[in-house]
């Protein structure tokens, strides 16, 4: 016998013996413990197994030389076993069946027979009977037929490999699995089957499990087409457990293959959705965080990028930012880029306009369209026509081929019934094509970002002029003044917060005097901007009545109760450089710093009265001399105040950046600005120096 026509078992135990070992006994022999018994011509027991005591009771010494007939069968069927017999010995012919043989203790045992006639070398006839307890090969015939059609008729695909990973059974449905006949997987590796490196892994496990013995359940999934299905994707979960013998023996490893395909697809489905709405609730908190256009513009390419798409660009129709340019109706459209992102280096960038530039898309362009239709476009799978179509010319279509761009979609920004710009999305190097549901999160972020971009343009439009107004209401001071050198900055709020009211004045006076203003209108927009520029008319029409700090402090207050709700802080100087003194008077401002020459920097202990507005509250003057070189630097609460550090510690950092040796006062503004202003600061700031020196009357 060849070791391929061993039984299953058989065929595993090879694999580890040494050459010539033959092979160990088969567990199933032991199992049915078949006991032999040789007979006669006449009848009688001449040899009997071990298996024949254990089966029928009797001991050797008990059984040889017994007739058969008279020891094991009862009365009742004796003369037609001794029949049957005599058959056996003259015919040659082996009969077999199942019958009561009579036991040593006297119960009766139904006996699986065969009874065969055998021939000696002398040419004397015997007869061997072969038997083993008829109900447990029954339950063993049972158990063999219920597990062959278990396994042919499982909807589970089920093989059976060797030590060596050979496939030495495969039942019908992973044939079907496979798509691959059962005769050409036996004899062969399992990589030989399934050779593509997402394997690796089952069969490492299997290794795992037939040297340690512990089973994997569920151990994996693959996913991937098969010949039997090569157009969809299919998944498989696979498990895995060890296969031994009665006597513990490795015979191989069972490979159980359950299609998965809809648990995969419904799981895969699931996460997908809560990957969506994940995204448009990031969307929701990530976008139109400030009041600015080109921030949120990339603030909506941060949040698509590469969540959704490999490249996104966000562009608006140039009429958009610049009213004074509106946009056609026919012909090519005009647009100006706010954000371009992509997920990875990628040459398609360079066909995407870059922010604030300016481009013509012709009427045949997707973006052109998607603008005038307010419509968005969904190009599953582009080809050389559609990057055409996609581009803004034939360079940049050249780009997008061969960045492998594959998939797109323009998504019109709209707000408030108008389409004022699109979000344009692209895939390359994520394979997947845009469906109907990448589109619909597409539209609802871009819709939330549209809201966003128009609110923050709309600002934009209004802090525009607010700032314009604020402009050009701040004077611009004589370059001249008797015994004083000025230099004066305006810093608007930033972009996503209104312009307030601040403001600085420098005002000549009669007999060589200055008047040295300063003062902040509560409040932001084109009407604290407008309350400011009133104060500032009555503050040059009182100042150039000659009236002292306080009284020019006191009508303001009078005015300012007239600007319900407005109340402003003002902090007016007057200096005469005859006697080098400076006249100051507060209205709940903050105190201005005095930098003396020689000496360290500190703010001025002035009375702080009440802001304008208030009422009916007197104001103080106070009187200090400026020596040549000193210093009056006056500032609004923007330069200071922030929401993070206490005003204390911030007036400390204005002194430690006054306390410098000399220098001219345009790099001391400049300074004071960068070192203490931040990005997101949400005031306006009024900043005026003067400095001292010395002065002789003409």
């Amino acid at each position: 016998m060849s070791d391929t026509e061993w039984p299953l078992a058989d065929l595993d135990r090879t694999s580890t013996r040494q050459e010539g070992e033959p092979p160990q006994p088969s567990g199933l022999m032991d199992l049915l413990g078949v006991a032999a018994v040789l007979l006669d011509a006449e009848g009688r027991i001449v040899l009997w197994s071990p298996q024949a005591e254990a089966l029928y009771g009797y001991t050797a010494d008990e059984a040889l030389g017994q007739y058969a007939a008279r020891l094991l069968v009862h009365e009742d069927h004796l003369d037609w076993v001794i029949k049957k017999f005599a058959e056996v010995m003259d015919t040659g012919q082996t009969w077999g069946g199942t019958f009561p043989i009579r036991c040593k203790d006297g119960s009766t045992r139904p006996v699986e027979l065969r009874n065969m006639r055998l021939l000696d070398d002398r040419g004397d006839f015997y007869a061997l009977g072969l038997g083993t307890d008829s109900p447990t090969l029954r339950a063993l015939e049972r158990n063999v037929a219920l597990s062959t059609r278990l396994i042919s008729q499982s909807p589970i695909g089920i093989a059976i490999l060797d030590t060596d990973l050979r496939y030495l059974a495969v039942n019908p449905a992973l044939e079907r699995m496979h798509g691959i006949p059962a005769t050409e997987h036996l004899g062969r590796h399992y990589r030989e089957i399934m050779r593509q490196t997402k394997f690796e892994g089952p069969e490492a496990a299997m290794r795992q499990v037939l040297k340690t013995g512990i089973p994997l359940v569920d151990h994996s999934t693959i996913v991937g087409r098969t010949p039997a299905d090569p157009e969809h994707k299919h998944a498989w979960s696979i498990s895995l457990y060890r296969l031994e013998d009665a006597q513990g023996h490795v015979l191989g490893v069972a490979d159980l293959v359950v299609d998965v395909t809809d648990r995969y697809q419904a799981a895969t489905e699931a996460a997908e959705t809560r990957r969506r709405l994940a995204l448009i609730a990031d969307g929701s908190a990530r976008i139109g965080t400030t009041l600015d256009v080109n921030h949120t513009a990339r603030e909506l390419a941060d949040v698509t990028v590469p969540e959704l798409a490999d490249l996104v660009a966000v562009d608006v129709l140039n009429s958009v930012i610049d009213e004074h340019h509106p946009a056609a109706t026919d012909g090519p459209a005009l647009f100006r880029a706010l954000a371009v992102k992509a997920a990875y280096p990628t040459e398609a960038l360079q066909a995407a306009d870059p922010p604030g530039r300016i481009a013509s898309y012709d009427v045949d362009r997707l973006a052109t369209q998607c603008v005038r239709t307010g419509r968005p476009i969904l190009i599953r799978h582009a080809d050389g026509n559609d990057l055409t179509r996609i581009a803004r010319d034939d360079h940049a279509a050249t780009l997008l081929a061969r960045a492998g761009v594959h998939s797109y979609m323009a998504v019109p920004l709209t707000a408030r019934g108008t389409v004022f710009g699109f979000l344009g999305l692209t895939r390359a190097r994520d394979p997947r094509p845009f469906d109907e549901d990448d589109l619909a999160i597409a539209t609802e972020l871009a819709s939330r970002a549209a809201v966003c971009i128009d609110n923050a343009r709309t600002h934009q439009s209004v802090r525009n002029a607010a700032e314009t107004l604020q402009r050009s209401l701040l004077p611009d001071h004589p370059p001249e003044l008797p015994g004083l050198q000025v230099a004066s900055r305006y810093l608007p709020a930033q972009a996503a917060y209104e312009i307030g009211g601040d403001w600085y004045d420098v005002l000549p006076l009669g007999g060589d005097k200055t008047a040295l203003v300063v003062g902040d209108v509560m409040g932001s927009g084109i009407d604290a901007a407008a309350a400011m520029g009133r104060l500032r008319t009555a503050t040059a029409a009182f100042a150039g009545l000659d009236l002292g700090p306080a009284r020019v402090l006191e009508q303001l207050d009078a005015i300012t109760s007239g600007l319900e709700p407005y109340i402003a802080t003002c902090l007016y100087a007057a200096y005469d450089p005859h006697d080098a003194t400076c006249h100051i008077a507060n209205a709940g401002h903050l105190p201005p710093a005095l930098v003396p020459t020689g000496d360290h920097p500190r703010l001025l202990d002035l009375p702080t009265g009440t802001p304008l507005g208030v009422g009916g509250i007197p104001f103080e003057t106070t009187t200090r001399r400026l020596a040549p070189g000193d210093q009056l630097v006056l500032y609004t609460d923007g330069l200071v105040e922030t929401r993070h550090h206490p005003i204390d510690e911030r007036l400390d950092t204005l002194l430690n950046l006054l306390d410098t040796p000399a220098r001219p006062l345009e790099e001391t503004c400049d300074e004071l600005l960068h070192d203490l202003r931040y990005p997101d600061d949400r005031d306006d700031v009024a900043l005026l120096i003067a400095r001292a020196h010395p002065f002789t009357p003409a």
